[in-house]
């Protein structure tokens, strides 16, 4: 579980400068060959587009740990990985190996690139702390000051599966953590439900924010820039599981809010859904197998739909777009679809879940339990996903499950407002891309394969 409240700028001042303090403390000199690494590291080898989002990623999961200000990890990250990428890496190039059956075509034999994960990752802390003892002596504004302060509740268990195969992402500091400078502020989160092996679903929550961050369209089309990082990361996970010969996919749900705007892109049934005013609005529609024009593209395809306990592709998966499923493929389309939002300030939040969770709670019931919790909790909304969690376990799941709240109003005044769920309910009267049953105020971009 993991839930995050707004730091007041005062309290991140006081605290970053005792934050590298401790830090160099323990560190008080670049690792040698000898030294232990600090933190777990990604694999055994990278590919060169790899690079910047697992290292990302093992300097967010070190700097957490020691628990820094979000603000201060993020800027933290983004200067050590930045000035180790301005390097020649070429000292970790590794010899390549046959990674592929002789049987497959001769374009998927182009030559990939890998480096020495361990070697990286040294090098990585040993960068990290030359930006350390730089910032001890004065620390960068952008790295003490947030753009916006965020209220989220994260909880998510492996319930009754043999293997916990979700995993969430959780950026307020996407512009810090991509040294992105433009007036727009960006917050970015998601969900990516497994399946098959842990494998796809950790590589989407490394890789599809990274690939977001580096898309050029990102100022002007975030939701295009979206639906490309989420096709980019399909294809770099499909080299990768080529190379070590892995079968598992992912489906995920991502939300970027860029200024004002709401975007979201996903693949497969994990979803978000948005509660204004006390009334849910559905913001999509999951890719499942027994939707007609998901079945009329995979039979245009060559392959077929059928019902065993559930609607399944070629009798195997329950989802019909993911990421990863390389024996799948194309049935399984990586293609993401996306839409967009305006957000205009009566927004209360958003939530995003995997089907462990949608399938047993009925959307228009969302409101109806947040608002209850707010009530016992007089305000508070930190715990609200447990709550969410434990009513989707009581009413039958045994999936992996994984909720997100984020509170785009404060939960006190929301409490105070008396906002209650009554359901689905149209904001604006318009509905494009889904069943007349259901309110589609957004503005949907669809993508097919």
């Amino acid at each position: 579980m993991a839930s995050r409240a707004p730091q007041q700028s005062s309290q991140m001042a006081e605290e970053t400068p005792g934050f590298l303090d401790a830090l160099l403390r323990d560190f008080p000199a670049p690792l040698n060959l000898e030294s232990p690494l600090p933190w777990k590291v990604p694999g055994t080898v990278l590919s060169q587009e790899e690079v910047e989002g697992e290292l990302i990623e093992l300097a967010m999961g070190f700097l957490s740990s020691r628990n820094a200000l979000p603000p201060l990890a993020s800027s933290l990250a983004h200067e050590a990985v930045s000035q180790l990428l301005q390097t020649d890496l070429s000292e970790f190039r590794k010899l390549p190996r046959q990674e592929v059956e002789d049987n497959e075509e001769e374009e998927e034999k182009t030559p990939v690139t890998l480096l020495d994960a361990k070697g990286l990752a040294r090098s990585f802390f040993n960068q990290l702390w030359e930006v350390c003892s730089q910032w001890q002596k004065q620390v960068p504004l952008a790295a003490r000051v947030p753009q916006r302060q965020w209220l989220v509740s994260i909880h998510a268990i492996r319930n009754t599966r043999r293997k916990m195969e979700d995993r969430h992402v959780c950026l307020p500091t996407f512009n810090q953590l991509f040294g992105l400078s433009d007036p727009v502020d960006r917050a970015y989160f998601a969900v990516f439900d497994g399946h098959g092996g842990v494998d796809a679903a950790r590589y989407a929550a490394v890789h599809v924010h990274a690939n977001t961050a580096r898309q050029p369209e990102l100022p002007t089309d975030p939701a295009g820039a979206l639906r490309e990082a989420f096709r980019r990361t399909d294809e770099m996970f499909l080299w990768k599981a080529k190379r070590e010969r892995l079968q598992s996919g992912s489906t995920g749900v991502c939300a970027l809010i860029a200024g004002k705007t709401l975007h979201i892109a996903w693949l497969g049934d994990s979803q978000v859904i948005l509660v204004q005013q006390g009334q849910v609005v559905k913001l999509m529609e999951p890719h499942k197998p027994e939707r007609q024009d998901e079945k009329e593209r995979i039979e245009a395809l060559g392959g077929f739909v059928s019902h065993m306990d559930c609607w399944r592709v070629n009798g195997t998966l329950a989802v019909s777009r993911a990421i990863g499923d390389v024996f799948q493929k194309p049935y399984v389309s990586g293609e993401a679809d996306s839409a967009s939002r305006e957000l205009t300030g009566s927004e209360d939040y958003l939530l995003l879940a995997c089907d462990g969770f949608f399938d047993v709670v009925p959307h228009q019931e969302v409101a109806g339990l947040v608002q209850s919790h707010l009530v016992r909790q007089q305000g508070s909304g930190l715990h609200v996903a447990e709550l969410l969690v434990a009513a989707a376990r009581e009413r039958g799941s045994h999936d992996n499950i994984t909720v997100m709240v984020v509170f785009l109003r404060d939960p006190q005044q929301l409490l105070e407002s008396g906002a209650q769920g009554a359901g689905d309910s149209p904001v604006d009267g318009r509905s494009r891309g889904l069943p007349s049953d259901l309110s589609e105020p957004m503005n949907q971009t669809p993508r097919r394969s």
